[in-house]
């Protein structure tokens, strides 16, 4: 969707290497095989340190053998994640403003986007917006797979937490069940559904409307799955923030929750989105998720150990919910949290008035329009991309296509409504041992 041809390829080449055990010996072959490209060899080199989850500061005599260990050894990606390749972005010709300037939501300064402060002081949502623009494909999202592979290899647990999205973004033939088999094939302990974790957070946050709604003046705001939604309001609307649900995303809830059942296992979160890296790593989150994978990175995982998709055995569990599934799309979290508040509150007085802004852009306009007062509604939703998770910038697949294929498998569950997920009442139950703060821990931020 985004992503190069060219910054696939090396990746590919480094996992390769990776599962071959050669990625120290052979790695500083694959830039003599892309030089030709924008930038030449001192370019491709900086790619392919963001493809080992590296900052791009490559010259043209940098050995990349020398930065492997560096790699391997990296317990957290070093923000910013999205980085820019000046090697590349120094060729760009363009002139006036610049196409990642102007699709940027904050980026008002009319600098070259590489020495643009928009990334370096904070105010970066970590939408992608600007990597899908730029025509030269200067500007990535660090790779964090090669510090992951030392995990798969070691023997240490490591589970998959995987986006609602994932529905048809590895093909119309690869089920749950197969994508299961495939990611234990490739050294992961288990796979869950993020669904399942947006079940419960759907609990937590009806629960959460029902007791704070109490007139028509009130509303909540959803932090639904979107980090840049959440972004935006404690980035540039701090007033507005104190009406966020104090409830986590689902992907930091599958995190807490797993390592509380598994102490000493990492967690990898598997999704559409380049937010999703840097939500793993804000300070009042981190630890949940280690790593953060997307489906175009895994994709290429899949094609550098020529595994065939289609041909994995079934491996199936019925973990999520329609509720759950169907987050991925635009209103998605406004329709789960409103069917669940109808079976929790039945005789509600103030009704459930659901609003939901659809892309970054949007999510600004909307939420310029609260600040102003103008807007009649107690259910506040944003995705930060057009169409939801499934318009996310590293996804395989159109957004169009992706709704398609979250609504078929949501239509799929044994369970309509999260309230009435069986996995979702076990998986209380366990946890139910804990102490009321603990558990409280585990779902809100």
């Amino acid at each position: 969707m985004g992503d190069s041809q060219r910054r696939m390829e090396i990746f590919r080449e480094i996992a390769k290497l990776v599962y071959t055990n050669r990625l120290k010996e052979d790695i500083d072959r694959i830039p003599y095989r892309f030089k030709e490209n924008p930038g030449g060899i001192t370019a491709v080199k900086n790619e392919a340190l963001v493809a080992m989850g590296l900052n791009p500061t490559a010259g043209a005599d940098t050995e990349l053998s020398k930065e492997v260990d560096a790699a391997l050894s990296l317990e957290e990606i070093e923000l910013p994640l999205v980085t820019v390749n000046k090697s590349i972005c120094d060729e760009c010709t363009l002139g006036g403003e610049r196409e990642c300037q102007s699709d940027c939501v904050y980026d008002r300064e009319g600098q070259a986007h590489w020495d643009n402060p928009i990334i370096e002081n904070g105010k970066c949502l970590s939408c992608g917006r600007c990597i899908s623009r730029c025509p030269l494909d200067a500007i990535n999202d660090k790779i964090e797979f090669i510090p992951l592979s030392r995990y798969l290899a070691s023997g240490t647990p490591v589970y998959a937490t995987v986006a609602p999205a994932v529905a048809g973004q590895f093909g119309r033939g690869v089920t749950m069940g197969k994508l299961r088999s495939a990611l234990k094939s490739i050294g992961f302990a288990d796979v869950l559904e993020v669904a399942l974790f947006a079940d419960m957070v759907t609990l937590k946050e009806a629960d959460e409307f029902n007791k704070l709604i109490k007139t028509t003046e009130d509303f909540l705001i959803t932090s639904c799955c979107c980090p840049i939604w959440v972004n935006l309001l404690t980035k540039h609307y701090r007033k507005l923030y104190e009406r966020l649900t104090k409830t986590v995303s689902p992907m930091i809830a599958s995190g807490r929750v797993i390592k509380y059942i598994f102490p000493n296992c990492k967690t990898v979160f598997i999704g559409p989105c380049v937010a999703k890296k840097a939500e793993a790593k804000h300070p009042d989150l981190k630890g949940a998720i280690d790593y953060v994978l997307t489906f175009s990175e895994l994709s290429e995982v899949f094609k550098a150990l020529d595994i065939d998709l289609e041909a994995m055995p079934e491996d199936n569990k019925e973990q999520s919910s329609y509720g759950g599934r169907t987050y991925a799309r635009t209103g998605g979290v406004s329709e789960a949290v409103r069917i669940t508040l109808e079976r929790i509150a039945p005789g509600r007085t103030i009704e459930f008035k659901a609003i939901q802004a659809d892309g970054v852009t949007e999510c600004k306009e909307l939420l310029d329009k609260i600040k102003s007062g103008s807007l009649e509604a107690n259910f506040i939703e944003g995705m930060g991309c057009e169409g939801g998770c499934v318009g996310g910038p590293r996804a395989n697949v159109d957004a169009a296509e992706g709704r398609r294929c979250v609504e078929e498998y949501g239509h799929r569950a044994s369970f309509t409504n999260p309230i009435d997920n069986i996995n979702v009442r076990q998986l209380l139950k366990f946890l139910e041992s804990m102490e009321k703060e603990q558990f409280e821990r585990l779902l809100l931020r």
